[in-house]
C-alpha cells in the first residue's frame, strides 16, 4: 500500500510538473493543490456532460477525449488531454461548457476546488494571466482542429486520429490503436461505412494492419503524410 501511495504522489509530481501548474509560485501551487482531490475514473466513464456545472482537473495519467454532439447525435472530438493537461479550466471562467469529457483509458486525476481556483484566479495577477496564458494557447489549438476539419478531408482526419491515438499509447516502438471503427468514425464525424473503405485502403497501401492488439500502424511516416497541414 506504501508502494502504491508513493507511486502515485510521484505521479502527480511529474504531471504537475508538466502542467501550466509549474509555472506559478511553489506558495501559490500548493493553495490551489492543498484541497484537491485524487480521483481514479474507468475507461469508458463519462467525466463531464454537457451543460454540467464547472468542474476542473489535472491529468495525471490516461489519455481523455473531448467531444461534441450534434442534434441527430453524430460525434466530433475537439481535442484530446493527456497526462500534465488541465481539464475544464474554460468553465471556470465561462461557466458550463457545450461539451462532454470521455475516458478513453484508465485514468487518475486531481480534481482541484473551483472555488478556491476562481478566488485565486481574480486575486492573483500571476495565475489570472497564467490562466489567460493557456486559454489562449487553447484557442489557437481549436483553430488549428477546425481548419483541419474543415479543409482536410476525411481521409485526412482520419488518419490524424489514428495518429493521435497511437501516440498517446505508444510502448516501445510499436504503434497500435485500441479503437473500434465506430468509435473512428464518432471522433472525426462520419459514419462507419465511409471510414470501414478508408481503412481497407490505408491497409490495402500497407500503411497499416489489423491484429488482436487493435490497428497497428506499420508507415507512421506514410501515414502523417497524409494528415492536413497548413504548410502543404
Amino acid at each position: 500500500m506504501m508502494s502504491q501511495h508513493r507511486s502515485s504522489e510521484t505521479a502527480i509530481d511529474e504531471a504537475l510538473a508538466k502542467s501550466i501548474l509549474a509555472a506559478i509560485s511553489p506558495a501559490l501551487s500548493e493553495t490551489l493543490t492543498q484541497d484537491a482531490i485524487r480521483v481514479d475514473f474507468p475507461a469508458g466513464t463519462t467525466l463531464y456532460y454537457e451543460k454540467d456545472e464547472p468542474r476542473c482537473g489535472l491529468v495525471i495519467t490516461g489519455l481523455i477525449r473531448i467531444y461534441m454532439t450534434s442534434p441527430d447525435g453524430r460525434q466530433i472530438t475537439v481535442r484530446y488531454a493527456r497526462t500534465g493537461d488541465l481539464l475544464g479550466l474554460a468553465t471556470i471562467v465561462g461557466g458550463p461548457a457545450p461539451a462532454n469529457v470521455q475516458i478513453l483509458t484508465d485514468a487518475m486525476l486531481l480534481m482541484l476546488n473551483v472555488r478556491t481556483l476562481q478566488v485565486i484566479a481574480q486575486t492573483e495577477p500571476e495565475v489570472g494571466w497564467l490562466i489567460a496564458q493557456e486559454m489562449t494557447r487553447r484557442f489557437y489549438q481549436a483553430l488549428e482542429v477546425l481548419a483541419g476539419n474543415a479543409f482536410g478531408s476525411l481521409r485526412q482526419r482520419v488518419a490524424r486520429h489514428l495518429l493521435d491515438l497511437a501516440a498517446s499509447r505508444q510502448k516501445g516502438r510499436g504503434l497500435v490503436v485500441k479503437a473500434t471503427q465506430q468509435e473512428l468514425a464518432d471522433a472525426v464525424g462520419s459514419v462507419r461505412p465511409v471510414v470501414a473503405r478508408i481503412m481497407r485502403d490505408l491497409r490495402d497501401e500497407g500503411i497499416i494492419t489489423t491484429s488482436s492488439d487493435g490497428i497497428v500502424i506499420l508507415k507512421p511516416a506514410k501515414l502523417h503524410a497524409e494528415m492536413w497541414s497548413r504548410d502543404v
